[in-house]
């Protein structure tokens, strides 16, 4: 049995400023995606965009993820402590943001700009889908630095069940480790693939929406379930109820692709 090692959420310290692991996993995420990015865009040139536009769109998605992942997390988590606290909103350095709140984020962000630059928001979409794993990978080794989002209950006897000090003396599962090689590891190489070679408008994006909410409605079974605003429900947890209509939405775009 392992225990989780109780890691110093802050990675340096210089004087009254402190740089938090967790904000080095999102400043990782977008690095990441600017150096994929632009060599997608380089490689290829049928999606119509350019590196200058990976550049901008890297300051539209940044926009989307962080307002829209606090949001999410206030409104779909834990709507009665930050109305109660709401000067902890701001407060993104400590972790809790919301999958499913950037996720409407960054589509907000990527129709504005868009809009602006008179592209086709599928044809962004599409060249956006397979950068996006890596982030959330690199986003939930964050969150199992900060110990939080922890696993549920898990049998005594599994080699890799954790023990989470903060939060009881329970062997549980590590699922942010998880959650990180499904929604990470194994969605980002399918998008890969699927993206390697020109697709039907909507496919890559679909499958994005598909394959992620395979992969967090599994995952969620492993972790401890969220309150949220339906209350904390072991058989079907608040990630997943938001996750449903992503497999829905996923699936008539996909089918809708190939007719095209």
């Amino acid at each position: 049995m392992l225990i989780h090692p109780q890691f110093d959420p802050v990675a340096v310290s210089l004087g009254p400023l402190a740089i938090r692991w967790y904000g080095l996993m999102y400043l990782a995420a977008f690095l990441a995606f600017l150096a994929l990015g632009k060599r997608r865009a380089l490689a290829q040139p049928w999606h119509g965009l350019t590196p200058q536009h990976v550049d901008d769109l890297l300051f539209y998605g940044v926009l989307g993820v962080v307002i829209g992942g606090r949001l999410g997390q206030v409104l779909f988590y834990e709507p009665g402590y930050y109305f109660a606290h709401p000067a902890e909103i701001l407060a993104v350095w400590r972790g809790g943001m919301s999958f499913h709140g950037g996720l409407l984020g960054v589509i907000f962000a990527v129709a504005l700009f868009a809009r602006k630059r008179g592209l086709s928001f599928w044809q962004l979409a599409d060249f956006i889908a397979p950068l996006v794993p890596i982030g959330l990978a690199l986003g939930r080794i964050g969150n199992f630095i900060n110990g939080e989002l922890w696993g549920r209950v898990a049998p005594a006897d599994l080699p890799w069940a954790m023990i989470f000090p903060h939060v009881d003396a329970l062997p549980r599962h590590p699922s942010q480790l998880y959650q990180a090689a499904l929604e990470g590891l194994v969605l980002g190489a399918l998008l890969w693939w699927f993206s390697s070679r020109e697709r039907p408008r909507r496919q890559i994006s679909a499958l994005f929406l598909i394959g992620y909410g395979l992969a967090r409605w599994v995952g969620e079974y492993f972790r401890e379930p969220d309150h949220g605003i339906f209350g904390q429900s072991y058989v079907v947890s608040m990630g997943q109820w938001l996750s449903l209509p992503m497999l829905v939405i996923g699936v008539i775009l996909f089918v809708r692709g190939r007719k095209t």
